[in-house]
């Protein structure tokens, strides 16, 4: 009995394993604990997808016409006599009587023939990710003709596809205009909160002139200076250049406020003192502890560049045709019999406002798993 007691007392208990947690994986465990962070964060790589397979996801090929302002085809799982089908959709046409407001011919759907749907269908041919050839599509109509999920606008385009492809340009000039505002608000606002005194004084003066400019009416007469016959690509260049000369030096505040507080910390004086040199300092020393505020501030940026490339686009200053972006199309919304006549043309209205909710839930998530305090 003795024996027994003693092998039970000495028997070898496995210690507790406590390794150090990283700060990503201690950022990760915090924004888990934010419901609308992880909806953001879902959202935005949703968002991503869809922007780099847009042909993928794109039923009709944007650029083909057809039924002018033809409404959406609605799936339906029963036919005409109610019996239920596999899910199916009815192509729509133009009737031989006239609307007696608008005297156009009337559009409805043709149940005489119907359309069934499904997954990795055939369609219009593409590259995808630019290199493979292929002409699969994620879904669509089986026998690989046109579908109008969310109908077609004045010219006949279906307005889903040029919303994936639209997604594009929106979103491209976004990382763009916020990747320079980025590099150059920090870059500006480091380098002016670490040597402070005259420079300081002066790059604030300078700051303070670009942020005094009244932006909107700005954009409106840089925009106007290029001429309408300037090939997209210049003009692209351009709306891109004036958003972000206009936009760093908020981000440049921000980090300068951060760099002041950050020289005064001891490791940095520390370093100073065994002759360290400023860049060194600067890029491996304040550098990593501002890199937490930029990543919420390009988070909670993002979706501001989105709401003004489509009010710009809205009006004419941002993108011109060929290209599609969700400004772009909103021109056809600009009276309101269309938008009477016509709802599902605000279709883009719907992916604007979900990705500005999905990078400002993101960021929200982000800042307080990067700041506790």
């Amino acid at each position: 009995m003795k024996a027994d007691v003693q092998d039970a007392i000495t028997v070898p208990v496995p210690a507790p394993h406590h390794g150090n947690e990283t700060y990503r994986a201690l950022v990760w465990r915090r924004l888990k604990r934010s419901w609308t962070g992880l909806i953001g964060l879902i959202l935005v790589c949703l968002l991503m997808i869809m922007t780099i397979l847009a042909e993928f996801f794109s039923p009709v090929d944007p650029k083909l016409t057809g039924v002018g302002f033809a409404p959406p085809q609605t799936i339906s799982i029963t036919d005409q006599e109610g019996n239920l089908v596999w899910p199916r959709t009815y192509q729509v046409g133009e009737g031989t009587e006239l609307d007696p407001i608008t005297f156009q011919p009337i559009v409805g759907p043709d149940y005489a023939n119907p359309k069934n749907l499904g997954f990795f269908v055939k369609g219009f041919s593409y590259r995808l990710l630019g290199v493979i050839p292929t002409d699969r599509h994620f879904f669509g109509a089986v026998d690989g003709t046109p579908v109008n999920f969310l109908g077609t606008d004045k010219f006949g385009r279906d307005v889903l596809s040029r919303i994936f492809y639209g997604s594009r340009v929106s979103l491209m000039i976004a990382l763009t205009v916020v990747f320079i505002v980025t590099v150059v608000g920090t870059t500006v606002g480091m380098v002016s909160g670490y040597f402070g005194g005259r420079f300081d004084n002066w790059m604030q003066r300078f700051v303070e002139l670009v942020l005094a400019f009244p932006q909107l009416p700005l954009y409106l007469a840089l925009t106007s200076l290029i001429p309408v016959t300037a090939p997209t690509n210049v003009f692209l260049a351009f709306v891109i250049i004036v958003m972000s000369a206009l936009g760093w030096a908020q981000m440049s505040r921000e980090v300068r406020g951060k760099t002041l507080a950050l020289a005064r910390i001891d490791y940095v004086r520390a370093a100073m003192a065994i002759g360290a040199t400023d860049r060194r300092i600067i890029f491996q020393h304040i550098f990593p502890n501002v890199m937490s505020h930029v990543i919420v501030a390009v988070t909670l940026a993002i979706p501001n560049v989105v709401l003004l490339e489509s009010f710009l686009g809205f009006l004419g200053f941002a993108v011109k045709p060929p290209l599609m972006s969700w400004g772009l199309m909103l021109q056809d919304t600009a009276t309101y019999s269309v938008i009477g006549s016509y709802p599902w043309i605000l279709s883009p209205v719907a992916f604007v406002l979900v990705t500005v909710f999905a990078f400002n839930a993101l960021g929200d998530g982000l800042r307080d798993a990067v700041d506790p305090y």
